[in-house]
């Protein structure tokens, strides 16, 4: 896990190292381990590593293949390397790791290659010959990389910080952002906070060739056609074991320290058994542990850690510590993030144990139908046939209920309205933090068609080939777990650089689920099928226990020990000129009353925005 920054001019003026080392120098959090630099005409490369595998110093980036033509750095990991490697016999290499497997499979392949790799990764490869530019993102978007140009240049980053780094790119807000991320907690589609900075889509690569810069989609989720017998459950049930194993099978190689989150939940217990089960290593396991019982899930972090044997760590920590590392937490964000805040603390914890990489039961509810959302979407598409017939009679309850002001019947309101029951249109509702009547009267920001609307309308040819339950799987994927939980695992287990590992997003396996039928998935509990899936490997206290997870009192925090924190950038975001300044104020104040309309986290986000604002000078 690495940090990637690089320039490529297209006037005639040379790139400069200097330019990229200060790109660099803003990420080493990303990789403190070594840095590295490369500069030819037109192009500048810059690299920050973290160790992960081959230790040594010949494997520090850039690296140059044999024949000095092609110029690579690297951002994640290939998890198969070894088998690419094999498939490569008239390559000569000087190194042990993946990147220079990369470096030798574009070089015979080009962008085939990507057929070839299981991982998560942003590469970039310099061609000197053709004097091309590649850019390479994995396909389930586990990591980011941004870019920026104009006439005379391009610049890319592994972070928007990187970019503004230069002092090259005039941080202007970008106000569409500004409202994603006021509705859903995060930015959507392929912008960024900063205008002109995007987002490399999942799944893509980027050539700039004779300086025409072009984005092409390599990967979607309906790419795997291979035929499987879906009505014989037990064959469905085999296959799922045997790719979920191959996925923690393939995330367990490191030349580094190597351990798995724990909380006693069916998705972290999955794989830290599945860990014990591949491996003739006993898995190390870390807790984290509160002396208060409504959040303590040590208990059942102990079965699965005693079931299993596994060399288990509970790191005691107190919830007070989540406040002591706000600020820490929230100048790693890269990117505005109304979450965030837990897995930066976990992270460090975990990262002080000694541990540089670390597993995660992240991704198991999207892909196994674990959120309450995926049943109810199910008892929406009952109504299909009657969606346009029953148009006036929806129209009229919309507007009935849409006088309660409360966020369920907003939501009810907004999806009766609905043009449709189908998921472009259900899931941006049920995802949305803010509702657009309330934006509208906190700002004057204009709410339009959500990012995540437009990108799975634009995806309806793939996904209504799937069954009703997968279809919130892919919108899931495309919104929220692209743009919220994968960026914020990322950006705040990187800034304390430890590297976090999610077997629940290896592509094979989620494209096999994906087509598996609703009957099968939905099971008579939450996440039967991964369950059954694994036969005996879990307990049952641990199948059936309660889900609970990070439930902290920020809502009380925020009226207490967080009041002038939160006070002070209310106020001072009020002033800005999109906001409806008295709106604001007064439904801050609401919020302090106790009024119970008003959610913590409809204000947690003004909060967070400016404090982002005011850390990055933007006015």
């Amino acid at each position: 896990m690495c940090g990637i920054a690089g320039m490529f001019r297209f006037d005639k003026e040379p790139a400069k190292s200097d330019i990229v080392q200060r790109m660099t120098n803003c990420m080493s959090h990303r990789g403190p381990d070594a840095d590295g630099f490369y500069a030819e005409g037109p192009v500048a490369l810059g690299h920050r590593r973290l160790s992960i595998i081959d230790l040594s110093e010949a494997a520090n980036q850039p690296i140059a293949d044999n024949n000095g033509r092609y110029q690579i750095i690297f951002n994640g990991e290939i998890y198969n390397f070894k088998e690419v490697k094999a498939l490569l016999p008239e390559y000569e290499f000087k190194t042990a790791g993946d990147t220079e497997v990369l470096l030798a499979a574009y070089g015979k392949w080009g962008a085939d290659c990507l057929a070839y790799l299981k991982g998560m990764f942003v590469f970039i490869i310099w061609d000197t010959q053709t004097r091309e530019l590649f850019i390479a993102r994995d396909r389930m978007g586990v990591k980011p990389v941004y870019y920026f140009q104009n006439d005379s240049f391009f610049l890319f980053a592994s972070e928007i910080r990187g970019i503004l780094a230069t002092g090259l790119v005039k941080p202007e807000l970008n106000r569409e952002a500004i409202t994603e991320f006021l509705s859903f907690q995060s930015i959507g589609g392929t912008d960024s906070i900063i205008k002109g900075i995007s987002q490399l889509p999942a799944a893509s690569f980027l050539r700039i060739r004779n300086n025409n810069v072009s984005i092409e989609k390599y990967w979607n989720f309906d790419s795997d056609t291979d035929s499987f017998d879906f009505d014989n459950s037990k064959a469905v049930h085999k296959k799922i074991r045997d790719l979920f194993a191959a996925s923690v099978e393939r995330r367990l190689i490191s030349d580094v320290p190597l351990g798995a989150f724990l909380s006693g939940g069916i998705d972290s217990s999955a794989v830290v058994g599945m860990m014990a089960e591949v491996s003739t290593a006993r898995p190390n396991t870390f807790t984290i542990g509160f002396d208060e019982k409504d959040f303590d899930e040590s208990e059942y972090a102990s079965i699965i850690a005693k079931k299993f044997n596994t060399i288990h760590e509970r790191l005691l920590v107190k919830p007070s510590l989540f406040l002591d590392e706000l600020p820490n937490a929230l100048n790693a964000m890269d990117t505005p993030s109304g979450d965030g805040v837990n897995t930066y603390a976990v992270s460090k914890a975990i990262r002080k144990s000694g541990v540089t990489v670390a597993l995660s039961g992240v991704g198991g509810d999207e892909l196994f139908a674990g959120y309450p959302f995926f049943n109810k979407y199910l008892q929406i598409r009952k109504f299909d046939l009657g969606w346009r017939l029953a148009k006036p009679l929806r129209y009229a309850t919309a507007a009935a209920i849409s006088t309660q002001q409360s966020v369920k019947t907003d939501r009810l309101s907004k999806l009766l309205r609905a043009p449709s029951n189908t998921i472009d249109y259900v899931y941006p509702e049920f995802r949305r933090i803010i509702s657009s009547d309330l934006l509208s009267r906190l700002t004057k920001l204009e709410s339009g068609t959500p990012h995540i609307t437009k990108e799975l309308i634009e995806l309806k040819n793939v996904w209504e080939k799937f069954p009703l339950l997968s279809q919130v799987s892919i919108a899931e994927y495309t919104g929220y777990t692209q743009h919220t939980l994968l960026k914020d695992t990322d950006q705040m287990s990187m800034a304390v650089s430890l590297e976090v590992r999610e077997p629940f997003f290896d592509h094979d396996l989620v494209s096999f689920v994906l087509r598996v039928p609703d009957d099968l998935k939905k099971g008579s509990y939450p996440k039967s099928l991964l369950v059954e899936s694994l036969g005996d490997l879990l307990p049952s206290e641990i199948v059936h226990r309660k889900k609970q997870g990070f439930l902290f009192p920020w809502s009380v925090w925020m009226k207490n020990e967080l009041r002038d924190f939160c006070d002070q950038r209310i106020r001072a975001v009020a002033k800005r000129d999109f906001i409806q300044h008295d709106e604001l104020i007064k439904y801050w104040n609401k919020f302090l009353s106790n009024d119970p309309s008003v959610r913590w986290m409809e204000l947690w986000l003004f909060v967070i925005l400016e404090e982002w604002l005011e850390k990055n000078n933007i006015n």
